[in-house]
This record gives structure tokens, sequence and C-alpha cells, in this order.
């Protein structure tokens, strides 16, 4: 009896060592879901809002066949207050060369301004285009030494604004020979991005 009853007791105790081992080797706790480690939050991305005119003015040089173009931006208004609800002049003007120059005559006919406004969350609504359109012809003579000088007034846009994008569309007459009144036209693209300044 002494014998099986000890004999009872330890086959007791392997089973109880076993059933120890087996819940040791599961993962997680009987009922409740593993306890996963939180991962640390990452900081939110800082989108920088491109300024062209954050110096106060820009040059650019564009070219279209033998055209060279340098047109030059600036504002009368502070870019800090280039806000959203303000009225924004945006003055620029354009300077003609030509590649070969045999003396011809270059000229503007019309330029356009697009614009496309950017807020925290994509595009907004846009101001319809602003346009210049000659009432001589052919145009503007905007060849050096004589330059095509304007402003426009952006009106006020979307109060969430964060940027304002403007496409310049410069059309031109290039006179065939010194003495033609024929002309061959081209068209020079320039882009502008300008922050908008928060009120």
């Amino acid at each position: 009896m002494r014998i099986d009853g000890m004999s009872a007791r330890v086959g007791r105790g392997i089973l109880v060592a076993a059933m120890v081992a087996g819940l040791a080797g599961c993962s997680g706790t009987w009922g409740l879901a593993a306890p996963v480690a939180s991962a640390s939050p990452s900081p939110s991305a800082i989108v920088a809002i491109v300024n062209d005119l954050a110096a106060g003015s820009t040059t650019r040089e564009l070219t279209v066949g033998n055209i060279g173009l340098s047109a030059d931006y600036y504002s009368t208004l502070a870019m800090d207050q280039w806000t959203a609800a303000a009225n924004k002049p945006l003055t620029f003007s354009l300077l003609g060369s030509l590649v070969g120059d045999e003396g011809q005559g270059i000229y503007l006919s019309r330029v356009t301004v697009a614009m496309a406004v950017t807020g925290p969350d994509g595009p907004l609504p846009a101001p319809a285009p602003l346009t210049d359109q000659t009432t001589i012809t052919p145009g503007y003579l905007v060849k050096s030494p004589y330059t095509y000088s304007q402003t426009f007034i952006l009106p006020a846009v979307d109060a969430a604004a964060t940027s304002i994008a403007l496409s310049f569309t410069y059309e031109l007459l290039l006179q065939t020979t010194p003495t033609s009144t024929q002309y061959a036209k081209q068209t020079a693209t320039d882009l502008l991005t300008i922050a908008i300044a928060a009120p």
C-alpha cells in the first residue's frame, strides 16, 4: 500500500509538472490577448512651402526658339502681409533678346496668369485668370532696350490657403525680317509659387 500510494503521488507530480511545462510553452495568457509593445509615435512630417518671392523678388531666364526673355517679378507688399484675405500686388517685367539678331522686332501680344490655390488638404477654389491683351498691332515691343511692365492684383483666396501657384503664359510675335509685316508666333511659360502668410 505504501508503495502504491507513493506511486500515485509521483504520478500526480509528473502530471502537474507536464501541465506547467505545457502552459509555459504557450504564448500569452489563457483567455487574454498577448501584450503588444506600443510603438513610439513618429513626429508629423513637416511640409515645406515653396516661396519663390521669399527674398522679395526673383528673376527668371526663359528661352523659346531663338528668343531669350528675362522676366523679373516682385511685390510692393511684404511677404508677411500676403494673407489669404489681402489683395496682393505682383509686378513683373519682360525684356527680350534674339539669337542671330538681324534687327527683327519681338512683340508681346498677350500675357495670361492662371492661379492654382493649395491648402493643407490639397487644391482649393482659385480666382479667374488675369490677362493683358494688347490693343495695338502687332503688340508691345519687348526687345531691348524696351521693356514690358505690368502689375496684377491677386484677389482674396480661400482662408485655408497656404500657397498660390501662378502660371504665366507669354504669347510673342517675332518679326520674320526687319522690314516684314509677317510674324512668327512663339509662346513662353513660367511658374511662380508664393506662400500665403498666416493672418
